[in-house]
């Protein structure tokens, strides 16, 4: 079931991004929750594959990724380990994936859900936050996958930890069908993937409808709506605790779209 949480108001809001449950077992107050932003509530859940290969991506996507790999591989030798190193590099690069990007920091998807490359559409639609939890997905993902998770005592996975239990596209499909997908924490190979406390769920070729695989698997997804006249104030308490672009892009290109932003214009 998928739950939706309208944010009208910043006390709302606040509640969103301080839920944390209290653990009896660690003494403190921890959750596996992750989310994911976008910048209008209509825009559906699908990954850029998807949305660039349509029905063609099943066959289109061993052709995307071994010509990425051909080029990268100058420049990242250890690309050619495995597909999933090959897939999570190229998310990285923008490169078509079947990989659906999610933060474990609710300030993280606020900021990608109150940013438009367009400001002046701020005002004009409401933004989302998506909220899944690791728990639920994991309890459901076919038993050699909870099985060496159980191993390492997690419910995450490694690109190496996949790569032991699945060796190919073509296997995880199998696998998974359109009932499951597993989440992936990916190597820290640059501060963006750090700054942005990054996560990706694997989607299976067989699911075309995640919003749909959400709503029949699972009890605590949530759809936070972000009201559209809320948008500004949410953009400027985020700049306010140094939540902007120059943090989720470190670098010259962070700084310059900080920038155009700080001095745009109403």
């Amino acid at each position: 079931m998928i739950n939706t949480v309208r944010i009208e108001d910043m006390d709302s809001l606040f509640r969103m991004i301080s839920e944390q449950e209290y653990r009896e077992d660690l003494g403190r107050n921890r959750n596996l929750y992750i989310y994911r932003g976008q910048p209008n509530s209509e825009f559906p859940l699908t990954t850029s594959l998807m949305r660039n290969c349509k029905n063609k991506r099943k066959e289109l996507e061993p052709c995307i990724l071994r010509n990425f790999t051909k080029y990268a591989a100058l420049e990242v030798p250890t690309i050619e380990r495995s597909v999933w190193r090959q897939m999570i590099f190229g998310q990285h690069h923008g490169l078509p994936t079947r990989l659906l990007d999610w933060s474990y920091s609710p300030l993280m998807a606020l900021h990608f859900s109150v940013t438009e490359n367009d400001m002046d559409e701020m005002s004009t639609h409401d933004s989302v936050v998506w909220r899944i939890d690791i728990h639920e997905l994991h309890d459901i993902l076919p038993q050699k996958y909870k099985d060496i998770a159980s191993k390492f005592n997690t419910t995450v996975f490694t690109v190496d930890m996949l790569q032991d239990v699945c060796g190919s596209l073509e296997e995880y499909d199998e696998d998974m069908g359109d009932k499951a997908m597993l989440i992936i924490e990916p190597p820290s190979v640059d501060l963006r993937i750090v700054n942005q406390y990054s996560f990706f769920s694997v989607i299976p070729s067989k699911m075309e409808d995640i919003q749909g695989f959400l709503d029949a698997n699972t009890n605590l997804t949530t759809k936070y709506i972000i009201d559209k006249n809320l948008r500004w104030e949410v953009r400027d308490m985020l700049d306010h605790q140094n939540i902007s672009e120059r943090i989720v892009y470190p670098g010259l290109d962070g700084i310059s779209k900080w920038l155009g932003r700080h001095y745009f214009v109403k």
